[in-house]
């Protein structure tokens, strides 16, 4: 019986290391440019939709907190400014987060932390209250979502990158209009506090919006540990079964009857099984522990190595002149959205505004803006890092000429062109993921989104201290655009800062890839 076992046990594991050795040829794996991508392309539009989509629409609650709370406008603005800032500024510490946890674990808590607190906010009873509730914890939980939502497209695309990132973030315009209206009804029929509520009951679909966040390896590995497992298990029942056997000896009793030996035997073999069954339980315990630890390690090793280490992402000079791009660049984004009523007030133009708002009219291009430009980022005969630059060269011209554009028709142009080029964004993680590699998206991004989340928090306040300086808002939009255009520089250099080797070789890998 033991050689029959051994020989079926060897006949079983036969196939299986067939198979082993199937896996370890290089194999693209169907759902990478197909199948789930998609899945996961719709999961980061959701969490677009949900979460910069709220936070663009965060007026609407600012104007209920101002009445309730009767602060000052500086007083309240700062949560919004919270919220938006922290979502991005967490960004190098998220990195931390996808290392060690990956993408669907950390959205799953951000969604969940997002969720919470939009709910603890209904309870406010001050804004300072609304500060930690709505602008850190809020802030820190979109943070966790929005990253994963970013990175996990990138490790599903090679040949569509840069479109599967302009369709996923598109939810941002989708989100801020339908937001918008949820969020003026919602107050208007139930009030501000149940207004919070049901929208942070929405925004508990960004768990589910996480969970479709399936890592490609991990299930190609948890498949092969399964089967593992399972054959551990058979070998165990066979060698239990073959140490209980031989204590199966039946004796024949004065009445030749076998009960006794054979109640005996069975009892030995069934608490055999339980003390075998409650050690493969520890040991799963210890080897699901083992791997936690192990995984924590190695993810805080590679997070620490990217800021601080010898291949520090620092390290790489293109990088920080990208870096520094995003500190001068964001800021003046979002000059246009604050001063532009000022601008048409200044101007005359507030009943054709109250007819087609010039903020809506870059909203809407700026959604074709990104499906466009991530279309032209994936043709084999052009640059993404081209597209770019060239779109971040005509917005910088936009913004330098807006307040010279004094009739409607030219202005509704120019906000036209500052919508389309700022779609970009659908560019940057592609031009992020071709600076320093799939493996450091996560960190680099990151650092990206930090320092743009710096510039976000630094650009409002400091145009209105040129405004206070030069009463007039001209000057705003001149002094952010030269400074937009500083930014440009820094990317201008990079064939200077790249070795003249490594940017030959760049865009043959990433082809092959």
């Amino acid at each position: 019986m033991v050689k029959m076992c051994s020989e079926g046990a060897q006949m079983e594991k036969k196939p299986d290391g067939k198979k082993e050795g199937r896996t370890d040829k290089p194999k693209v794996d169907p759902n990478i440019d197909g199948g789930w991508a998609w899945m996961v392309v719709l999961s980061s539009f959701l969490v677009h939709l949900l979460v910069m989509g709220s936070q663009m629409a965060l007026g609407i609650l600012n104007m209920e907190w101002l009445e309730e709370f009767n602060q000052s406008r500086g007083l309240t603005a700062w949560v919004s400014s919270l919220t938006m800032g922290i979502t991005l500024i967490v960004g190098p510490f998220i990195g931390l987060f996808i290392n060690t946890c990956g993408c669907r674990k950390t959205a799953m808590i951000g969604g969940f932390l997002t969720s919470l607190g939009w709910v603890l906010s209904a309870f406010a009873t001050n804004v300072h209250f609304l500060f930690f509730t709505f602008g850190v914890m809020a802030g820190i939980g979109s943070g966790m979502v929005y990253l994963p939502a970013v990175v996990i497209v990138g490790q599903y695309f090679q040949k569509r990158r840069a479109l599967a990132q302009g369709l996923s973030t598109t939810g941002t315009g989708f989100g801020t209009f339908l937001i918008t209206v949820l969020l003026k009804y919602l107050c208007a029929e139930f009030g501000w506090r149940n207004a919070m509520i049901i929208q942070g009951a929405v925004t508990l679909n960004l768990c589910v919006c996480g969970a479709l966040m399936r890592p490609l390896e991990s299930r190609m590995q948890c498949s092969a540990e399964t089967t593992r497992d399972h054959q551990n298990m058979k070998e165990a029942s066979l060698l239990d079964t073959d140490t209980v056997k031989p204590n199966n000896v039946l004796h024949d009793g004065e009445d030749g009857e076998f009960r006794t030996d054979n109640g005996t035997s069975w009892i030995k073999e069934d608490t055999s099984n339980e003390i075998v069954i409650k050690d493969i339980s520890r040991l799963g315990i210890l080897k699901s522990l083992t791997r936690m630890t192990v995984s924590v390690r190695s993810g805080f090793w590679t997070w620490y190595s990217s800021y601080f280490g010898a291949a520090s992402l620092f390290t790489n000079k293109v990088f920080v002149a990208f870096v520094l791009w995003a500190l001068l660049a964001y800021c003046s984004f979002v000059i246009p959205f604050i001063h532009l009523p000022e601008i048409v007030e200044l101007y005359g133009m507030s009943e054709q505004n109250s007819i087609f708002p010039l903020t809506s009219i870059i909203a809407i291009v700026h959604i074709f803006g990104k499906i466009i430009l991530g279309f032209l980022g994936d043709l084999s005969c052009v640059s993404a890092w081209n597209v770019f630059i060239a779109s971040n060269f005509t917005l910088g011209i936009c913004i330098l000429i807006l307040p010279l554009m004094q009739v409607y028709a030219a202005l509704a142009v120019v906000c036209a062109l500052i919508g389309f080029s700022s779609g970009y964004f659908s560019l940057m993680p592609v031009v992020t993921e071709d600076l320093v590699g799939i493996k450091q998206l996560a960190n680099a991004y990151g650092i990206i989104i930090c320092a743009n989340g710096i510039s976000a928090l630094l650009g409002p306040p400091f145009a209105g201290w040129i405004f206070d300086i030069t009463q007039k808002y001209d000057y705003s939009f001149y002094v952010c655009g030269l400074l937009y255009m500083l930014g440009i520089i820094c990317l201008l250099l990079e064939p200077c800062l790249q070795p003249k080797e490594k940017n030959r070789e760049k865009p043959v890998e990433n082809r092959e890839v």
